[in-house]
């Protein structure tokens, strides 16, 4: 019952607080009232409890909202901007995150490989982003019981198209237990387990 050490999270090839970061892009009113891909409370349940992760974790994130400075669309919605108030927000006009300068320049001053991306719609904010991303080098990482589209053919054909890019996917749990991957790192325990009740995984420890 011996846990080698922790890997190093730069050669490390699943993911790690260490070698991650999370870019959530557009959890909106509009858009999330717009998502008919799955239901929009286990949506909003999904992505609140994994940015209560990433909190958890200390993995930097990078948060931004399209149109709010214009008055076309509101902020963040409360489950999660209550998460991140201590997080810059990055307002945009472009649909592509990737294509706004700060947003750019905010992923790339992190400095990690692997990008964890949310954002609404799966077809639109989370495909273009990711699709850049991948070009210039970097790993992409799409929760997909945290995301969602206008439609399930929309949504399903867009997870496919950045699958089929080098994207990969994956989902809440797995990224929860990617993070923890030993029980002896016991700091995050609690935390851990909350996370994972509140998900739906009734997770007990005899």
């Amino acid at each position: 019952m011996t846990s080698l050490e922790p890997r190093n999270p730069e050669t490390d090839e699943l993911l790690s607080p260490e070698n991650s970061m999370f870019l959530l892009i557009d959890y909106q009113p509009t858009q999330v009232n717009s998502i008919n891909s799955m239901n929009k409370q286990d949506l909003i349940r999904n992505v609140t409890n994994l940015t209560e992760l990433m909190k958890t974790f200390d993995v930097p994130i990078v948060l931004s909202t399209v149109n709010v400075a214009t008055g076309r669309n509101k902020e963040t919605i409360p489950q999660l901007k209550e998460l991140l108030s201590d997080v810059v927000s990055y307002d945009r006009t472009s649909i592509n995150s990737w294509e706004d300068k700060e947003v750019n320049e905010a992923v790339k001053k992190i400095g990690r490989k692997n990008i964890i991306i949310c954002g609404l719609w799966t077809e639109a904010c989370l495909t273009f982003p990711t699709l850049d991303a991948l070009k210039e080098g970097f790993e992409v990482f799409v929760p997909v019981d945290a995301v969602g589209g206008t439609s399930k053919t929309a949504h399903e054909m867009a997870l496919r198209r950045v699958e089929q890019a080098g994207a990969k996917m994956t989902s809440l749990a797995q990224i929860a237990c990617e993070f923890q991957r030993d029980w002896n790192r016991t700091d995050s325990v609690p935390d851990f387990i909350k996370i994972m009740q509140k998900s739906g995984f009734f997770l007990k420890l005899e």
